[in-house]
């Protein structure tokens, strides 16, 4: 079954997106961090706390796979660094995958994740500086892995109306 997986930065709007998106096609949305969380029956920070991150990468994989060979039809939102790990950027390119990487500049990325911080572990104690040279070295190690995409949109300066009409418009 088809499967449009949407991947990106954190604060690039997947999961937003995603639930819109899902709302005009009526496929299911799947959050992979969520499904994971449940499944782990904890947090993702928990999971890192306790088993840390070779174990947490080995379970967001195998979920990553389920769900991609589950025979419905499905809209998976990635976490930001799925898709750099555990040649999981390969899947992207799957026959019945639609991949489509949700484009951000380093400007729109800081000025969406600057006001809410504090629930992004990664970046809740830095300081304004070394969020944005933080978020600007991440999407550079992480361009690679996010190119794989089978489709890229631009999400800077749109709305999410806009940005859903326009994956619309690449998927058809």
């Amino acid at each position: 079954m088809k499967k449009i997986v949407l991947l990106g930065y954190m604060g690039c709007g997947k999961s937003t997106i995603a639930q819109n998106l899902s709302k005009i096609t009526n496929i299911p949305f799947l959050d992979l961090d969520k499904i994971i969380e449940e499944r782990a029956k904890m947090s993702i920070n928990e999971i890192f706390e306790k088993h840390g991150e070779i174990y947490f990468r080995k379970l967001e994989h195998e979920i990553f796979v389920e769900l991609l060979q589950s025979d419905e039809n499905n809209i998976i939102g990635l976490g930001g660094g799925t898709p750099c790990y555990a040649n999981n950027h390969e899947l992207l390119k799957g026959e019945n995958v639609d991949s489509i990487y949700l484009k951000a500049s380093i400007d729109t990325l800081y000025n969406r994740l600057v006001y809410n911080k504090s629930k992004r572990p990664l970046i809740a104690n830095m300081n304004e500086e070394e969020m944005r040279e933080f978020i600007a070295k991440h999407l550079f190690d992480r361009s690679f892995y996010y190119n794989q995409a089978k489709h890229k949109v631009v999400v800077d300066d749109r709305s999410v109306e806009e940005t859903v009409q326009d994956i619309i418009q690449v998927l058809t």
